[in-house]
Formats: C-alpha cells, sequence, structure tokens
C-alpha cells in the first residue's frame, strides 16, 4: 500500500477530531459554526498536527507495544486521533504569580483555538441574536418560563438529567434577576436555542405563540 495511504487516513481523522470538538461547543447550529474561517482554520491546524504526529512516530519508531499488523493500525489511530493530545503536553511549567502555565507546543496551540472559539462565537452571537429576537417577540416572559420551557424539555428524548438540572437553574436565576420583561423572554430564548436547537424552538413558539402571546 502506498504509504501517502497513512497520511491521508490521519489527516481524515485529524479533521473529524477537529471538526467533533467544535461541535460539541456550538450544538445549536454546529454546521454553522463549521462553516467560518476560525473553524477552518482550528480543524486545518487539527490536520496538521495529525500528519505531523505520524512523521514524528514513523521517524522515532514509536510502537507504543504494538506488534505485527497491528503496529501500523496503532500508529495510525494515535497520530489521528491523539496527535493533539500529544502536542498539548508541555515541556516545562513556569509559575507567574498565582498561575501555573505551561510552556511547550500545549501553550501555542491553546492560543490558536481560543482564538478560533472567540471568533466563532462572535459570528454565531450576530446571528443569534436576530433569529431570538423576531422569534420571541410579543411573547410574555412569565408564561413562556412556565410553559414553553417544560414543553421544549418535553419535545426532546435525550437530554441528560444533569443538563436539565443547568438549565432549570439558569432559568431560575434569570426569573429572579432585576431585568426588563422583554429581554428576560429573549435570554430566555437563547437558553432554550442552546438545549433544544433552532428548528424544536421555532416548532414550540409556533404552536404555542397564542397561548404565550403577552397582554397588551
Amino acid at each position: 500500500m502506498p504509504w501517502w495511504i497513512d497520511y491521508l487516513a490521519v489527516a481524515v481523522l485529524g479533521t473529524l477530531v477537529g471538526g467533533g470538538e467544535l461541535v460539541s461547543r456550538y450544538r445549536d447550529a454546529p454546521q454553522e459554526a463549521l462553516y467560518t474561517r476560525p473553524a477552518l482554520l482550528y480543524v486545518g491546524l487539527n490536520l496538521l498536527a495529525s500528519v505531523l504526529a505520524l512523521k514524528l512516530i514513523n521517524g522515532y519508531g514509536w510502537t507504543f507495544g504494538a506488534a505485527g499488523s497491528s503496529l501500523r493500525w496503532t500508529r495510525l489511530l494515535v497520530a489521528g486521533v491523539g496527535a493533539m493530545a500529544l502536542f498539548r503536553t508541555s515541556l516545562f511549567t513556569v509559575r507567574a504569580g498565582d498561575r501555573d502555565i505551561g510552556v511547550g507546543p500545549g501553550s501555542f496551540l491553546q492560543i490558536f483555538r481560543d482564538a478560533a472559539d472567540r471568533a466563532v462565537d462572535r459570528v454565531r452571537a450576530g446571528s443569534r441574536s436576530m433569529a431570538v429576537a423576531q422569534l420571541m417577540e410579543g411573547l410574555d416572559y412569565r408564561k413562556a418560563a412556565d410553559g414553553l420551557v417544560p414543553y421544549c424539555l418535553a419535545l426532546m428524548q435525550n437530554v441528560p438529567d444533569d443538563e436539565q438540572a443547568k438549565f432549570e437553574q439558569a432559568v431560575n436565576d434569570l426569573t429572579n434577576a432585576s431585568i426588563d420583561d422583554p429581554i428576560k423572554v429573549r435570554i430566555l430564548g437563547l437558553h432554550l436555542l442552546n438545549v433544544v436547537g433552532p428548528a424544536v424552538l421555532t416548532a414550540a413558539v409556533e404552536a404555542l405563540r397564542q397561548e404565550l402571546a403577552a397582554k397588551p
């Protein structure tokens, strides 16, 4: 089998790992988050790290305890899936004030990840704000908190209990906050968007809009 097949395989694995990491952080619209420039840069960085990891593994002859026919597959999996973990390790730690700062490839990659994370967040924030403002317009906050929240959670079948508990606590904190109800209802929409996604939230609001409408 040609040598470049191995590098192609780890490149695909590295792309999937980088994409999966971003998808897990932007669950309301993962496809939109992935198609931003910062996200593509981060995924490309994962791809490059996987290819470089395989080059180092082959160059130093690391076996990871494997032998025979399994050696090649072990190297591919370690390079493709574990490359970012390998490069995120720190060579040594420096104490700066009250913080321990790791020095090595990990700190360099963390800068890129944080920058991509913030940039994707800014791109998503604009569209999320406009979508929620339009969707939640004219809704009464108390009615939405008491009716829309349990309705959306009932529509979903696989929201973990711990995530539901955190969400309910966030709603309680929002209810007790000294914020005008028109703003509260939009913040509530953003919380729901993070849990159920835009399609479910839109369907739920349209189904209950008459019952949730604020009094003139």
